[in-house]
């Protein structure tokens, strides 16, 4: 089974004013050919999202005139946008929306769904995409819109603004993409009005970016992040929140949108595996966007030096919002219109930097979370998502059924790069049912093609073992699809187990059920609004990998060495040395230690010469 939304990397996508003008070219055809006489452009099965698709449909047919001066342009230009000045736009309090600060304020907003009162929830951010397709058909209007139609639509455009900005509290939803998008609406408008309008509107602007946006980051794996959701980041709406601070760099020049867009760009690069999977979010756990990522990957790769647009998207939406069946949706059209004005080129190579929570060499890679945990692993074209047992999730050393990798302390990472290959040691304390501070010390090393996993602690009790994962998913070259198999080797004795219970609370690699599924059937809430790695958090076991520790090490350690890539046989030695803790395989030797003056750990690594 393959994942639905996690297709190709986004930077295979033709990306040449050819391949742009063809997508326009196609817009045009069907709408042209879905026109009403009213002038409606709307997708006839468009329910929700409604209120600003024919207005982001006119927008394209704007910008394709501009390109081409299509004749039969200038009368569906005039004509959808009469529909949506004369039909789509609302004065009248949404009965039954709860966000609003200004009651009967008669500012103009656009619903996400037509009847009154049945859906008003998303009216927020859909008042912010009308904003952005007003704005879009302003920005091409000159000589192709007549005066006053012009006049109409800068003034409900206006009207827009206001009614997001004071008639109702601002970002709602708590939800970043949505937040800074209508920042960038109010920037693109103020280029439209006249001076002493323009000038509050742009400081309006800035500031709500400043105290309402910025200031409210949240910390995760050491960067700052808008909120998405209620959350550090998810990885459906994160990229979006990306395009957004490139659009808002391009139209207001304002650094700072440059320095949150670089943050978030390598908090995305760090998290994003090799091969462009990533899963979590307090939104979406498996759910990708598509064309609504490209800006702000494209743009920001190129500014961090980094191919962000390995990244996979759902290529059901590669150019455009479309609905099931496969007819042009004008929902986030604003974001295309972007992305065909932009010239930017993406930039295809990998950082020569060391990142802290990544590890990155050829075909393999490991995203660390926040406690420098494995988040994914990656090699041998499987990923694999940090297992369950007994409701504590992650990679690490299992005594007496408590997983040690939560850290009691500092966590401490040294990069290392020598002789082809790439190297991380994570060094942590932490403390098990016993109250005793252990140290945990992982070494991760790669040629490119297979990964070594060494993890080291004080000897304990019982029979521990190391959990090395959940086989989650691969890549079978354009998709990634289920599986409940990796190909990983152990120099102790190894185990793929799956869970003896089931229900929600116990996750079988082995069924058709995605994490995101199983994530949302654990969740407070239902879906679509529930969170669903609060949700995931809630899993109490899963299918795991389980290796046990290695014969050949020190008295007074247990050491397990896996190594994920190969299923060939391996040989792991642990010893230790006046130099320090060494490590020997059939492919390198590591010498971990001694620790420098400041209680920094030290790592030295060479190849096995072949």
């Amino acid at each position: 089974m393959h994942l639905t939304h996690q297709r190709g990397p986004l930077h295979d996508l033709p990306d040449t004013p050819e391949a742009y003008d063809a997508v326009l070219a196609g817009v045009v055809e069907q709408a042209l050919a879905r026109l009403t006489p009213e002038g409606n452009l709307e997708h006839p099965d468009c329910v929700d999202d409604i209120g600003d698709t024919s207005l982001g449909i006119t927008s394209l047919l704007a910008l394709a005139w501009q390109g081409g001066k299509d004749p039969r342009l200038p009368e569906a230009v005039h004509r959808s946008l009469a529909f949506h000045l004369n039909e789509r736009v609302y004065s009248e309090d949404n009965p039954g929306y709860p966000n609003l600060r200004v009651r009967n304020s008669a500012f103009p907003y656009a619903r996400y769904t037509l009847a009154a009162g049945a859906h008003p929830i998303g009216d927020w951010p859909s008042t912010v995409w009308a904003l952005l397709q007003a704005v879009n058909v302003l920005d091409q209007a000159d000589g192709l819109v007549e005066d006053g139609q012009r006049a109409e639509l800068l003034a409900v455009a206006h009207g827009y603004w206001r009614w997001l900005t004071e008639a109702t509290f601002f970002n709602p939803q708590e939800a970043g993409n949505q937040a800074i998008g209508c920042v960038v609406g109010g920037l693109m408008l103020a280029r439209h009005l006249p001076p002493r309008e323009a000038g509050p509107v742009r400081a309006r602007a800035l500031e709500l970016y400043t105290d309402e946006i910025r200031a409210h980051r949240v910390r995760d794996r050491g960067a700052l992040l808008p909120p998405e959701h209620g959350g550090a980041y998810d990885n459906n709406y994160g990229p979006i929140s990306l395009s957004f601070l490139a659009q808002a760099h391009r139209v207001s020049g304002e650094e700072i949108f440059a320095e949150d867009g670089d943050a978030l760009a390598r908090y995305i690069d760090a998290r994003l595996t090799n091969g462009g999977f990533d899963n979590g979010g307090p939104r979406y756990s498996e759910q990708h966007s598509a064309f609504e990522s490209v800006l702000g990957l494209r743009y920001f790769s190129r500014r961090i030096g980094s191919d962000l647009g390995r990244y996979r998207g759902d290529s059901r939406w590669a150019r455009h919002a479309v609905k099931a069946d496969g007819g042009v949706d004008g929902h986030f059209a604003w974001m295309l219109v972007w992305q065909i004005q932009d010239s930017t080129r993406w930039h295809r190579e990998p950082p020569t930097a060391a990142a802290r929570h990544q590890l990155r060499a050829g075909t393999v890679s490991v995203a660390f979370d926040d406690r420098m945990t494995p988040a994914v692993v990656e090699a041998g074209g499987t990923y694999c998502l940090p297992a369950a047992v007994n409701r504590q999730h992650g990679f690490g050393p299992v005594t007496d059924g408590f997983l040690l990798c939560r850290p009691m302390g500092e966590v401490r990472v040294r990069d290392v790069r020598a002789h082809g290959l790439t190297a991380k040691l994570v060094t942590k304390p932490v403390v098990g049912r016993d109250h005793v501070l252990r140290h945990v010390r992982s070494l991760y090393v790669t040629d490119g093609t297979t990964l070594w996993t060494t993890v080291a602690v004080e000897r304990l009790d019982g029979t521990p073992y190391l959990l090395a994962g959940l086989p989650y998913a691969e890549d079978d070259g354009d998709r990634v699809r289920r599986t409940a198999h990796a190909a990983v080797s152990s120099a102790g004795p190894l185990r793929l187990t799956h869970p003896e219970h089931k229900g929600a609370e116990h996750f079988d690699a082995r069924s058709e059920l995605t994490q995101e599924q199983a994530a949302f059937a654990l969740a407070e809430d239902p879906r679509g609004y529930g969170n669903p790695d609060e949700g995931w958090r809630h899993l109490a076991g899963s299918t795991a990998l389980e290796a046990g520790p290695i014969t050949h090490a020190p008295d007074d350690l247990h050491v397990f060495a896996v190594c994920y890539g190969t299923e060939e046989p391996i040989t792991v030695s642990v010893e230790r040395a006046e130099e320090g803790l060494t490590v020997r395989t059939d492919a390198f030797t590591a010498v971990l230690g001694p620790d420098d003056a400041h209680g920094e750990p030290q790592l030295t690594l060479r190849a096995v010469s072949g």
